[in-house]
């Protein structure tokens, strides 16, 4: 049954996450995050894929610069990654994927996994329990503050019960441990090169989002946005303020005006739309007039088409504002998501062995939430095939919000994830 196997996980369970949450790594640059997994994963017997068989190069979104993923392979050394594996991954391909064929003919059932962290400075305070217990992140100004750490705990959980049990499942099985989801980078790389071409069944999910309390799961969601994350780069001519003020071009008054009338785009009709500037760097001195401005904004919708009106109206104001003061701009697309509409015959699928649940107390068929997801791609890509696909909740109590220096969640919905796996294992893939 699966509570046997589930109870049995738990210590081991709470060991992974502890140790993925004091080793945190940001987008693109989870080199010992990806070899400890894939470690793990070999040993279980699974074939294991990394590097650029695992992302499509030129798909990649919002790549850190090219000394930055330098000092973090250099780490990734010091860490113990071995020097083979770090090869592979070396320019930003991390992540891994994990095949098994079973016995069985069946289905093939993909399960995504998100593991990078945020760069937020962990809280070292004595109501943060990962600070009191000693499992709080050694690594400066980066966090696991949004619950990967237990989705790649969930992840080879899922991937040692497969193992264990393999002669009683049928099918195929391919696990996608992702890089780079925050900010919407990494999976749209994972799904142009190929992973999810022939899935009949995908499944993926999240800890928290919506305060629940333990026990609680929502087999569908319902309200994530389409979204694209944008810089852009204003550049005019410096001068000097006093002397030759005639002579400069201002590019940091260019870019607070994009900034101030992006707030103005008119709401769309057929839906939600949203807009935001999140960051802007300008200026060098008082008395310089600057010739450079930057801005980081994202714009959303409910649907591609809202969220591409959104886009589109994005760049003709800045231009606007870039014209406005004879400078220029240029745009960069850093990351993006689709909208995401589940399939409701899942919900049989997950429901399918309630009565026998140890962890799961309440199964909810759909829940609303909101923000963005780039599990998106990789949905969307197996409906498009003709395939079903799921994102799923697992409740917990959020005393503080995902992306805060506090953030934490409660170690039992680990338990009642990896249940919930099982469950649709058990009831998809069994003989």
């Amino acid at each position: 049954m699966p509570d046997k196997f589930v109870g049995k996980m738990v210590p081991t369970l709470t060991e992974w996450r502890r140790t993925f949450h004091q080793y945190p790594e940001l987008g693109f640059m989870e080199y010992v995050t990806t070899y400890k997994l894939g470690r793990q994963l070999e040993e279980l017997g699974f074939n294991v894929h990394i590097g650029k068989d695992v992302l499509k190069k030129e798909s990649r979104l919002g790549l850190p610069s090219d000394a930055e993923l330098r000092t973090q392979e250099e780490e990734a050394l010091k860490h113990g990654v071995d020097a083979t594996w770090l090869e592979k991954m070396r320019g930003g391909f991390t992540g891994l994927v994990a095949t098994w064929d079973a016995e069985h003919d069946g289905d093939h059932v993909a399960f995504r996994y998100d593991i990078d962290a945020l760069p937020i400075n962990e809280a070292k305070d004595n109501q943060h329990i990962p600070y009191q217990d000693g499992f709080v992140s050694t690594n400066d100004n980066i966090m696991h503050a949004c619950g990967h750490d237990g989705h790649m705990t969930i992840g080879l959980g899922v991937a040692t019960f497969i193992a264990e049990n393999h002669k009683d499942l049928k099918g195929r099985f391919t696990l996608l441990f992702q890089p780079a989801e925050e900010g919407g980078r990494g999976a749209k790389a994972m799904t142009e090169n190929g992973w999810l071409d022939e899935v009949d069944y995908f499944y993926t999910g999240h800890i928290g989002i919506s305060s629940l309390p333990i026990g609680t799961i929502a087999a569908t969601i319902k309200g994530f946005l389409a979204t694209t994350k944008l810089n852009a780069n204003f550049s005019g001519v410096a001068s000097h303020a006093g002397m030759k003020p005639e002579l400069g071009k201002n590019a940091l008054i260019a870019a607070t005006t994009a900034a101030t009338q992006l707030y103005t785009i008119p709401r769309h009709s057929d839906g939600i739309s949203r807009v935001n500037v999140g960051k802007i760097v300008a200026g060098s001195g008082r008395n310089i007039i600057p010739d450079k401005g930057y801005l980081e904004i994202e714009v959303r919708g409910e649907t591609k088409e809202i969220n591409h009106y959104m886009l589109e109206e994005a760049k003709r104001i800045m231009e606007a504002a870039a014209n406005m003061y004879d400078v220029t701009v240029d745009f960069e697309v850093v990351g993006g998501a689709e909208e995401i509409n589940c399939n409701d015959d899942v919900v049989s699928i997950i429901k399918k062995g309630s009565n026998s649940y140890s962890y799961i107390k309440e199964v909810l068929p759909t829940i609303n939430v909101a923000g963005s997801e780039d599990a998106s791609f990789m949905i969307n890509k197996v409906q498009d095939n003709g395939g079903k696909a799921t994102y799923m909740l697992f409740g917990t109590k959020l005393d503080y919000p995902h992306h805060h220096r506090l953030f934490d969640f409660q170690e039992e919905v680990l338990a009642v994830a990896l249940e919930t796996y099982v469950a649709i294992l058990k009831g998809g893939s069994s003989k």
